[in-house]
């Protein structure tokens, strides 16, 4: 296939801690060109999910169509990534959602987001359809090159990497791909990356397939250039001390995130058999760290500059031959308790064929156990599983439904769409767990007044990195912005408005971009952002921007037809267990949304954050789009 390219360079604006220019390309006429990076955006929305929903505003409106040409797909990296920062090797992914409608990011870790920096970009914009299938080489110094993709589509994530290794014959190729998943625009197709790397969320893998996008290949040794070197070699010892002594992190370098599985059961914080109990019932005997370091792990796999190392590389013999990525927490949860599976061994097994077909595992296994839920419910038979007996404990027939997913057949087709529409066409809709169409990870709400309410309003839906009230309910606190850890059953203003600052905290983080494992002193964390970048921010300025982050993503998400009454919780959630770790508490998630509203300055009656808070934050290009001239009138008179 002849590819016509056509390629125009620009100067990079002169910004610490950045590369300075974006890449953009137009898959459909095979054009790139160089954009210099907006300065006021960057400062306003640092990078990752920030930047890139910043971006997003100006090429994204309510007639955008997830999965066709005019989504533009960004990939985004911020100011931290690829600095001796410690655990700071990650990128986000950003596009409108084929799987919520909504604003749909996604991030990952590994060495992929460092790499792009080092090819002399901060990120990627991808707009159009190729013809055919197609594969973007980036290499420092060099012009970028699409290349013909065809003897690749089809090709796993694991085959994808190593063919375009193998095709470019550099010793150091960093690559971002899709699976059979996202060729097939399974609605929660991730985008791959270092083996089992996921920018999982949301659907972009979908989007990234419907460009006929196969991959990203990256390479290069361009260096971050930074405000204050000196200052920055002072800091950054003393970040490092800090993060390899703190307790929380020696514990996920031990147990990895499946820690969570000996934490987790105490708390009442996993759920189990689709969302209807928290009392595990010995399955934690089985599913635990200890079960996964002893059994099956064979090596621990950080990401860039990461001292956690919480990554694992197992060995399943007679399953799969070598070595595959082992599974993290959600993953093992997903394939586990949330199907009355004890099996560790067949919770990882699924985890590898998510990987390799590219799909988050996340949604996945909670769709898969929707369907377990309904089967073992009556209503779904074996006609409409083409013959698969799903019954609790048996994680074994999610094997076949994976592969199902991933190549849109049979049932598994109707799964591809995720759990929302799966409810739908089969006429439970109450039934499905989720918020705006995006599946709940495995944090139990029941458990925790402050998580029901994050995924009730994240941007993105269902969204436990949008606010991870678990991990800071284990001991952290950072009094200088405001959190400080409470009662996980209080429904109070003042426990609504810490959930408030966690939220503005991770936007930030997750712009920055930082490993959430990383809690680093407020002091210390501000004085790294200046030797950085040269901005001196208060912490005050630090939640304020993260505020901004959040905003904006509320806006956009309103731009795409989000309303008051999409800020809720499913109905299975709002029954409290009769037994287990945490019985007879459900959330009053009106009454933490009254709260929530009073805190963040919103119209309680739409939801929409009133004109005189997005003035506030720097947001006021976007107060005639979201209010008009009768709904502000109306608000005035108020």
């Amino acid at each position: 296939m002849s590819i016509p390219q056509h390629y125009t360079p620009a100067l990079p604006t002169e910004l610490p801690g950045y590369m300075g220019k974006l890449l953009r390309v137009d898959l459909s006429s095979g054009r790139m060109w160089e954009e210099p990076l907006n300065a006021d955006y960057a400062h306003d929305f640092v990078g990752g999910s920030g930047l890139g929903a910043r971006y997003l505003a100006d090429m994204a409106d309510g007639n955008t169509d997830p999965l066709g040409p005019d989504n533009p797909l960004i990939f985004m990296t911020g100011p931290l990534v690829g600095t001796t920062t410690p655990a700071a090797g990650r990128f986000s992914v950003v596009a409108r959602s084929p799987a919520t409608g909504l604003t749909g990011e996604a991030n990952s870790g590994g060495y992929w987001g460092p790499e792009l920096k080092r090819t002399g970009y901060d990120g990627i914009t991808l707009s159009g359809q190729a013809a055919g299938p197609v594969w973007l080489e980036i290499k420092e110094g060099a012009v970028p090159t699409l290349h013909d993709a065809g003897d690749l589509w089809g090709l796993d994530m694991y085959e994808t990497q190593h063919a375009i290794k193998t095709l470019m014959g550099v010793k150091r190729v960093r690559i971002a791909c899709i699976g059979q998943g996202g060729e097939n625009q399974v609605l929660f197709a991730g985008v791959m990356n270092d083996h089992g790397r996921a920018a999982a969320r949301t659907g972009l893998g979908a989007v990234m397939g419907s460009k006929r996008l196969k991959a990203i290949a990256v390479s290069g040794h361009a260096k971050v250039t930074i405000a204050n070197p000196e200052a920055n070699k002072t800091i950054n010892r003393e970040v490092t001390a800090h993060v390899i002594e703190d307790i929380q992190v020696q514990m996920f370098r031990i147990g990895g995130t499946l820690i969570g599985m000996d934490m987790g059961p105490i708390s009442g914080d996993v759920s189990v058999r689709y969302y209807s109990s928290n009392e595990l019932g010995g399955i934690e005997d089985h599913i635990n760290s200890g079960n996964l370091n002893e059994h099956y792990l064979k090596r621990h796999v950080p990401c860039f500059r990461c001292p956690v190392a919480c990554g694992r590389e197992i060995e399943l013999a007679g399953r799969v031959e070598g070595h595959v990525d082992g599974p993290e927490y959600e993953t093992t949860v997903a394939f586990g308790p949330l199907i009355g599976s004890d099996s560790l061994e067949d919770a990882a097994y699924a985890g590898h064929l998510c990987n390799r077909y590219g799909l988050d595992t996340i949604s996945c296994g909670s769709t898969i156990a929707f369907a377990y839920s309904l089967f073992e419910a009556g209503i779904i038979d074996l006609k409409t599983t083409g013959g698969l007996e799903l019954r609790w404990g048996d994680a074994k027939p999610a094997f076949a439904l994976i592969e199902q997913i991933a190549y849109r057949r049979g049932f598994g087709d109707l799964l591809a769409q995720g759990a929302a529409r799966v409810g739908e066409v089969l006429g439970v809709p109450d039934l499905a767990v989720h918020v705006n169409k995006l599946e709940l990870p495995f944090h139990e709400v029941r458990a925790s007044a402050g998580q029901g309410l994050v995924y009730a309003v994240a941007p993105r839906g269902a969204d436990h990195m949008s606010g991870d009230i678990y991990h800071w309910g284990l001991g952290h606190e950072c009094s200088e912005i405001g959190i400080i850890c409470g009662d996980p059953f209080e429904e109070t203003r003042y426990e609504v408005q810490i959930v408030a600052n966690i939220m503005a905290f991770r936007a930030f983080t997750n712009s920055a971009i930082l490993c959430h494992f990383e809690t680093i002193p407020i002091p210390d964390l501000l004085a790294l952002w200046a030797s950085i970048t040269g901005w001196q921010w208060s912490p005050r300025e630090l939640t304020r921007t993260g505020e901004r982050i959040l905003h904006l993503k509320r806006v956009l998400n309103f731009r795409f037809g989000l309303t008051r009454s999409d800020d809720t919780l499913p109905k299975p959630l709002l029954k409290a267990f009769e037994d287990g770790p945490t019985p007879g508490y459900a959330p009053d998630i009106e009454q933490l949304l009254t709260y929530y509203y009073d805190v963040q300055d919103w119209d309680p009656a739409n939801g929409k954050p009133n004109p005189e808070r997005l003035n506030a934050l720097g947001l006021d290009a976007f107060v005639d789009e979201l209010w008009g001239e009768r709904l502000l009138a109306d608000h005035v008179s108020r």
